[in-house]
């Protein structure tokens, strides 16, 4: 074993003491499954202390530089902290956007101003960050973005409105897609990217209420609001470009991300945990031999996408179709999470018609919850049909229509 490795398994030693001892209990109250969820300030302040107790120990964004509050790690040392945080149930880390999407970008194409001011508040929690790209009638079509920003001396005036703005009604910050020029030729030219602030006049947001009755997104309204100039992040008219870098990282096909604990792990073991509790004909629901090969299916499921995941990090093993695995990686993870969160509502026969808010509801609707909340992920970041098209346009090379 290499020094390097001895070091990375007794970290892996150090670091599941400290999660055994540090992770919170139950805190009393309901507590989002993913980011998309965020709807209380109990729930707020409870995730911001979890947090900032992450970044104080040195767990969050460690291959992040040290000069912005990272730790200048190896990124296989995060990769061992998020297995850590799945494994011990742990709360999901909140600011998902900064740490995600805003951080890596700004790390990349960001002004050393831009990082000295925003990075070291992303990981530990003290400003959040929201996503100002999906509008209403326009869904995932980006280049037909229609909120528009206009240079006005030293400012932009920003009108328009975005929709499933997740964390919005407690964000400081928003990566904005806004349009400044009506004129170019082609729609995705006349595109601008600001680091928008939120808590300025004219700026209005609205949480929308999800099916499974919770908050977490929001419609958020720009009427005449008023944002700095120095807000542009690279050129005017060079958002396109800026949002497709952002995308990157959203659909993990760049790495470069602070966590990716951004949503409690539901796994092929915890459904099976939970079928012990069922009978069908008299019998326990385990011994049908159509459950079985359905849970066969997920076993061989989940085993292929950990190998794709191992493979797109090896270039040698991807020369026939170069990124194509990072890009199939939101499709496969998101697809395979809704049809399993889905079996465990199915298993449950007419009790799974129950939800969250029912006394006679299975464990309090946990799979219900987990199923609606799941379309979540499916949707962000570019639908499952969105990514289907990209796979089969751009790995595949099958024509658009």
């Amino acid at each position: 074993m290499t020094a390097a490795e001895t070091s990375l398994k007794n970290f892996q030693t150090d670091i599941d003491k400290w999660m055994a001892e540090n992770v919170p209990k139950n805190p009393g109250f309901l507590l989002p499954l993913t980011f998309l969820e965020v709807g209380t300030e109990q729930q707020l302040d409870f995730l911001r202390e979890w947090q900032h107790k992450l970044w104080s120990a040195g767990f969050l964004g460690m291959h992040w530089p040290t000069e912005y509050g990272g730790q200048g790690a190896d990124p296989a040392y995060q990769g061992i902290v998020d297995k850590a945080l799945s494994a011990h149930n742990a709360p999901i880390i909140f600011n998902t956007i900064g740490l995600n999407w805003t951080g890596p970008l700004l790390l990349d194409v960001g002004t050393e101003e831009d990082r000295a001011r925003y990075i070291k508040n992303i990981l530990t929690g003290e400003e959040i960050w929201c996503q100002g790209f999906s509008e209403p009638d326009h869904g995932s079509d980006l280049g037909n973005v229609q909120t528009r920003a206009v240079r006005d001396g030293d400012e932009y005036v920003v009108n328009g409105s975005k929709v499933w703005t997740t964390l919005g009604n407690y964000a400081d910050h928003m990566i904005l897609l806004a349009r400044t020029d009506t004129s170019t030729a082609r729609k995705y030219d006349g595109l601008s990217f600001f680091l928008a602030p939120m808590k300025v006049d004219g700026v209005e947001a609205r949480p929308i209420r999800k099916v499974t009755g919770e908050f977490g997104f929001n419609e958020t309204f720009f009427t005449d609001a008023r944002i700095p100039a120095s807000c542009l992040l690279g050129d005017e008219g060079g958002g396109w470009r800026m949002a497709m870098k952002t995308l990157e990282y959203e659909r993990g096909v760049v790495a470069g991300q602070a966590s990716a604990h951004m949503s409690q792990s539901i796994t092929l073991e915890d459904l099976m945990e939970s079928m012990h509790d069922f009978e069908r004909d008299g019998a326990p629901i385990l011994e049908d031999a159509m459950i079985r090969d359905e849970l066969v299916k997920f076993a061989i499921e989940a085993k292929a996408n950990s190998i794709s995941d191992r493979r797109a990090a090896i270039p040698a093993l991807n020369t026939d179709y170069p990124f194509g695995i990072a890009l199939s990686n939101k499709y496969r993870h998101t697809e395979y999470a809704r049809r399993l969160k889905m079996m465990g509502a199915h298993v449950q026969g007419a009790q799974g018609a129950l939800f969250m808010d029912d006394d006679q509801s299975y464990k309090g609707g946990f799979w219900q919850r987990a199923y609606f909340a799941n379309f979540g992920t499916t949707i962000g970041g570019g639908t499952t049909q969105i990514q289907a098209n990209i796979i089969g346009e751009h790995v595949l090379g099958l024509p658009k229509s």
